[in-house]
């Protein structure tokens, strides 16, 4: 069984942190400056959070975001997700929250956001799926 990698990270990509929680880089990022809130304690998923954890963890996703908007001034907006569950994506069972900056243009079109991590649900707009059986 491989050690959890957000258990005792190395403090050189630690960008932020407070009593409970601290902020790295993606390792894979999406877009630029693409961050992760992890509490120091190991929890496997949001949901196992405790009112506590999940306000330091805010606080941090809230002073990134300043950081992040100080720094780039083409970020026009964020995407804030968590995956909870092996279906629902997660892959490391460490809960973890991700901060995703978003610059106008980065993909054809945003419409849907989070919604999109189904393809062809999120966009209630829709008509046609490229990915869904025709009759």
């Amino acid at each position: 069984m491989r050690p959890c990698p957000f258990c005792g990270p190395d403090t050189k990509r630690v960008i932020a942190s407070n009593g409970l929680a601290y902020a790295m880089r993606d390792a894979f990022p999406v877009t630029e400056f693409h961050a992760l809130v992890i509490p120091h304690r190991h929890v496997a998923d949001f949901f196992g959070l405790t009112p506590e954890e999940r306000e330091a963890c805010n606080e941090l996703v809230l002073g990134l975001r300043e950081a992040i908007l100080a720094e780039d001034p083409t970020v026009e907006g964020f995407n804030i997700g968590v995956n909870a569950g092996h279906v629902a994506g997660q892959t490391i069972f460490h809960s973890h929250i991700h901060l995703i900056p978003r610059r106008a243009g980065d993909v054809e079109n945003p419409r849907g956001g989070v919604r999109m991590v189904i393809p062809c649900k999120g966009n209630h707009m829709r008509e046609i799926c490229p990915f869904e059986a025709k009759d």
